[in-house]
């Protein structure tokens, strides 16, 4: 359910932490960075190859969800936060060329509300 006060608290972290402007691969990297761990230590705890955790922190390679959800547990972030991230930047990438992106984020905002509310009955 949509709560204004929880996207506002969101939108404030995303600027605080610059999300809006970095890929979850480069948040995934400063974080890792930041704790001290190694690629190997970080693909190892998520049972990939070290080139592939690289290759996502690139923005070369899209993580998987299961990943993401894994990753923000391993480096202790905020995995609604990564995943919003994760889901948002997915979504620019598929439409960011068409001349039309804009106008259909907001009628897909509109469907994903309508959808929420009729998913029960």
């Amino acid at each position: 359910m949509y709560n204004s006060e929880n996207h506002f608290k969101f939108d404030k972290y995303c600027q605080v932490n610059n999300f809006k402007l970095k890929t979850t691969g480069e948040i995934i990297r400063e974080q890792r960075e930041t704790k001290g761990l190694l690629l190997r230590q970080v693909a190892a705890q998520l049972d990939i190859d070290t080139a592939i955790l690289s290759k996502i922190e690139r923005s070369e390679r899209k993580a998987t969800r299961l990943q993401i959800a894994k990753l923000a547990d391993i480096l202790d972030l905020d995995k609604d936060n990564l995943l919003v991230q994760y889901l948002s930047e997915n979504i620019a990438y598929e439409i960011a060329d068409d001349d039309l992106a804009n106008q259909a984020l907001k009628v897909a905002e509109k469907k994903v509300k309508y959808l929420k509310a009729h998913k029960n009955k």
